[in-house]
């Protein structure tokens, strides 16, 4: 199977041979998946060198002009580094743009703090109107990175990752999806943390949502899916900082009784950069860690 990065390549060079109005921004980083599309598309495969606010700067120009640009760099210099272009450049001047990062939170470790990026989600959240897309598999990144394409002039995010789901969902970008029912409390899994999420809740009696969106946060599903009486417990896993969408399923439940565990990647930085897998695993998010975090927070059954 590709991964979600490859799958960005191949999706979005098909689109530019089928959409004038699209143009790629680069800088360096991912130039090799696009090196035919920039020369069938010289004007609109633009690579700016590592100038990450340029990066932006140029994209919200373009976007001025009625293009629909998509930018790509890694997470930690699409969001944060030049975070001040994203604000003023995109909202400020009330432009839309793709941006598609890669790394996600620890993709690649061997590059150290400068390469993760797990508080992009919640940097986002400080700006109005962002569309976030977290898909967990390819199948959804392409999904969803040809619907942010053909929007108006929406500001969409599309976080891909390395780690994948083994299957892939329906990804709409219309709200969450109920993978499993049960009485016993509520799991939402944001993106490739559903596989992990299963394994950690199997044979437990709970109902698992799934979101390969999450701006806008579902309240709809989210409210439907804690309808039983009672308090809500509910159990956020995000594949970012943890408790970035806490205050969304509060606020969804402000009129009943509930209670919120935010699982996700800890502010304290791991230090030794080993595999992904060990970062999941000094972060709490591997299936066994899950499942003793979610059972000691969920009420015990009779």
């Amino acid at each position: 199977m590709d991964t979600m990065r490859e799958r960005f390549a191949t999706t979005v060079s098909r689109l530019l041979d089928e959409d004038r109005r699209l143009a790629l921004l680069l800088a360096e980083i991912g130039r090799d998946g696009f090196r035919k599309a920039e020369r069938r598309h010289p004007d609109r495969v633009i690579n700016v060198g590592i100038r990450e606010q340029l990066l932006v700067g140029a994209a919200g120009g373009l976007a001025l002009t009625g293009m629909r640009p998509i930018v790509h760099t890694f997470a930690s210099f699409l969001v944060e580094r030049p975070f001040e272009q994203v604000k003023l450049d995109f909202g400020h001047q009330g432009t839309g743009a793709v941006l598609v990062s890669a790394g996600a939170s620890y993709d690649w470790p061997a590059g150290g703090h400068t390469h993760m990026a797990p508080g992009d989600v919640a940097l986002l959240d400080t700006l109005d109107g962002w569309t976030v897309h977290v898909p967990g598999h390819p199948d959804e990144a392409e999904a969803l990175l040809r619907q942010a394409a053909a929007a108006g002039d929406d500001r969409v995010y599309v976080r891909l990752s390395l780690q994948s789901n083994r299957l892939a969902r329906t990804a709409d970008g219309e709200g969450f999806q109920t993978v499993r029912e049960g009485t016993g409390g509520l799991v939402l899994a944001v993106g490739p943390m559903l596989d992990n999420v299963l394994e950690a809740v199997e044979g437990l009696d709970v109902t698992v949502l799934y979101a390969a969106t999450v701006r806008p946060f579902d309240q709809r599903a989210l409210r439907a899916a804690a309808s039983s009486p009672g308090v809500a417990d509910v159990v956020l896993v995000e594949p970012y900082l943890a408790g970035t969408s806490v205050a969304a399923v509060s606020e969804t439940l402000l009129d009943r009784p509930h209670r919120v565990l935010g699982l996700g990647v800890a502010k304290r930085e791991l230090r030794r950069y080993g595999s992904m897998e060990e970062h999941l695993a000094g972060q709490g998010l591997d299936p066994r860690s899950l499942r003793e975090r979610i059972t000691g927070f969920l009420p015990a059954r009779p």
